[in-house]
């Protein structure tokens, strides 16, 4: 065993393991390891440029520890890492060490911080381990669909499904902020005695930690670290438009149209899936959407400063004209054995293999070529986990390594090359929507949704639940389908107090979504084709005169709601751009110190002066609400209100408890 110096960084050799320890960013570490001769030189999530003047940065090989800033790391001679914020211990690798005498507990247990199980020349299933602690509270991780909000005794695998995105940053109560930066499949035990970070296939252990303050100081870190999402404009944070699906130019008008008559302004209308002869052509099925019409939709669109979305999916039909050509490339994922076939939705499917050079740039150029050239402005990019006939993660081969190994990264590869090719052609001012994510994936002009939920108030708790802790991933833009995606009767009244429910909780989102497959579905298909779009189904209608009069005068009066916080949204997605907060804000982000609010995680800040409580139970008309110490002010009458205390807030069906503080 030996440390050593290399610039700013300590080393640890112990037998075959190497053990890097570096500044890396404000009050912030990387840690390394690996058995293998040498580290890949990866940088992952860790993209940006970081400052490296600041605060001194102390390497001692004598006495194994590094400090930066607020952060230091200890070494002990069994190689087991320390983590210490101003001298405070926050977190310490797990060990049983059984090759001498420094040990934890029994030395019996033969149990490492640091095991590799080895799978091949240079890969490892790698497991990490650091001593639990009981009293921590945990957040972020991306979005799970579960109604918890503290990680604390969770387990959650690192897999990207639809409605699952693997964000591996966690903030802790304890002051630090820890990013597990592999972009492969795994698994996080948040356990109180033990947590547990797994790596089911990479070539080294490799992760971030920082050290600070506040939450907010802790999520500045991060974000600087992997990056932040630009600036946008007031013209995303109005109503935006959709349904499973728009089947005709023709339909789309008609709706644009008749929201013209209400005096209703659309920020965007989207155009859903299957609007294509087959996936992976990119381009319009030429018998419902001719170019000519096409053209005329968008110019009408265009003329009152709405703009207009596209659903691309990453499959590509073997009957596709592009599909032989992407084959012969190498630019489809492989499988390790059977078929080709990775996706079997309307067709025999492969997946664009996004890590593959060029491959990128070959969807980028077919969808500005058949879209954007006849008006289309942005892109929907669905189905970008990806999806696949199951989630074999081990048998999907991407150019950079398997799916288990590298997988996770796929969506904000996808956005990448998408948010390269408007940067190209100019745009800055731009938002492509997208199923899933990774560390950074927020730079790319990306907006978050939660995929393809229940319709159902527990599906709402848990998208409630779910913005939060995204948020403290470092996504700040980020929604749902309101309503929720799938409804098996539209009429049913149960459902539209749903609706409504939901309704009112989208005007304190990022960003305001009208989506959703709205059974049953009973709506003749235009044509008997065995392909494309006009054989495949669609949903019942989901504008908001849909539901009926009083359903949407209440959908009206919201409209005016959210458009009367176009200024205040504004400002928190300046804020956003410039400092990595999300808009949807858990509690303790602002009240880090309030012991109250950790029994009220289904009420949320929207920036740091609206307190939202959304009401998640059907034929509720009042719910408890927390309001922390200080002056508040009811939103709706104005009525002031002294905080540090619990009250009941009234809620009609027409409107959730809100609340300024003031």
């Amino acid at each position: 065993m030996s440390f050593r110096k290399d610039g700013s960084a300590l080393v640890f050799h112990s037998g075959k393991e190497t053990l890097r320890i570096e500044p890396h960013g404000k009050n912030a570490l990387r840690v390394r390891a690996t058995k293998n001769p040498s580290f890949t030189g990866l940088e992952k999530a860790l993209t940006e440029p970081v400052a490296t003047d600041g605060d001194p940065v102390i390497v001692s090989a004598e006495e194994g520890y590094v400090t930066n800033g607020r952060i230091k790391a200890v070494v002990n001679g069994a190689g087991v890492v320390s983590f210490y914020r101003d001298d405070t211990l926050i977190l310490r690798e797990y060990y049983s060490y059984y090759g001498g005498s420094l040990t934890k507990s029994s030395i019996c247990l033969k149990i490492s911080s640091r095991e590799y199980e080895a799978l091949s020349s240079e890969d490892y299933k790698i497991t990490l381990r650091f001593e639990g602690d009981r009293e921590e509270k945990l957040y972020g991780m991306g979005q799970y669909q579960q109604s918890v909000l503290d990680l604390q005794g969770t387990v959650l695998p690192l897999e990207q499904r639809n409605s699952q995105i693997t964000i591996p940053f966690v903030l802790s109560s304890k002051g630090y902020g820890f990013l597990w930066n592999n972009p492969g499949t795994g698994e996080a035990v948040f356990g109180r005695n033990q947590i547990r970070w797994t790596a089911s296939e990479a070539s080294e252990l490799d992760y971030w930690i920082t050290a600070d303050e506040t939450p907010k100081d802790i999520i500045a870190n991060y974000t600087e670290a992997v990056g932040r999402m630009p600036l946008i404009s007031q013209n995303y944070l109005g109503l935006w438009q959709c349904k499973l699906r728009y089947r005709t130019p023709e339909e789309v008008l008609e709706v644009f149209d008749k929201y013209l008559e209400l005096g209703i302004r659309l920020d965007v209308i989207v155009i859903d899936f299957f609007h294509w002869t087959y996936q992976g052509d990119w381009k319009f099925d030429p018998k419902y959407w001719p170019e000519d019409k096409v053209r005329a939709m968008c110019s009408h669109i265009h003329e009152h400063g709405t703009k207009i979305m596209i659903s691309v999916w990453p499959s590509v039909d073997k009957r596709s004209e592009n599909y032989w050509e992407l084959s012969e490339a190498g630019l489809l994922s492989d499988t390790e054995k059977g078929g080709p076939q990775t996706y079997d939705f309307q067709g025999d499917c492969g997946t664009l293999d996004v890590f593959a050079p060029g491959a990128g740039e070959f969807i980028w150029d077919k969808c500005r070529q058949n879209y954007r050239e006849l008006g289309i402005d942005l892109f929907w990019l669905d189905n970008c986990e990806p999806d696949t006939v199951v989630y074999d993660y081990d048998n999907i081969r991407y150019r950079t390594g398997r799916a288990a190994k590298v997988g996770a990264e796929y969506p904000k590869i996808l956005s990448k090359a998408f948010a390269e090719g408007m940067r190209k052609e100019g745009e800055t001012d731009f938002l492509n929507l997208t199923r899933s994510a990774w560390a950074g994936s927020q730079k790319y002009n990306t907006l978050i949704w939660s995929g393809d939920v229940q319709s159902s108030f527990e599906g709402l708790r848990d998208q409630v639940i779910a913005g939060q802790n995204i948020g403290v991933a470092g996504i700040p833009m980020w929604t749902t389908d309101i309503g929720g995606f799938m409804t098996d009767d539209a009429d049913d009244p149960a459902f539209h107090e749903l609706l409504i429910r939901w309704f009112e909780y989208a005007v304190f989102c990022p960003v305001m979504r009208m989506h959703g497959d709205r059974g049953p579905h009973d709506i003749e298909p235009l044509d008997d084709r065995p392909f494309g779009g006009g054989s495949l189904y669609t949903g019942r209608p989901n504008e908001i005169w849909s539901y009926g009069e009083d359903n949407m005068a209440i959908m009206k009066k919201l409209i005016d709601i959210r458009f009367g916080l176009k200024d205040y949204i504004e400002g928190l997605v300046k804020e956003a751009s410039e400092t990595g907060l999300p808009l949807i804000r858990a509690m303790h982000l602002e009240f880090p110190g309030d012991p109250g609010i950790y029994a009220f995680e289904d009420q949320y800040m929207f920036g740091s002066s609206l307190l939202v409580a959304p009401v998640l139970e059907a034929g509720a008309r009042s719910r408890e609400v927390y309001l922390p110490e200080g002056s508040w002010e009811d939103f709706y009458t104005g009525e002031k209100i002294e905080g540090g205390r619990v009250i009941e807030a009234d809620a009609p069906l027409d409107k959730i408890p809100v609340f300024w503080r003031r």
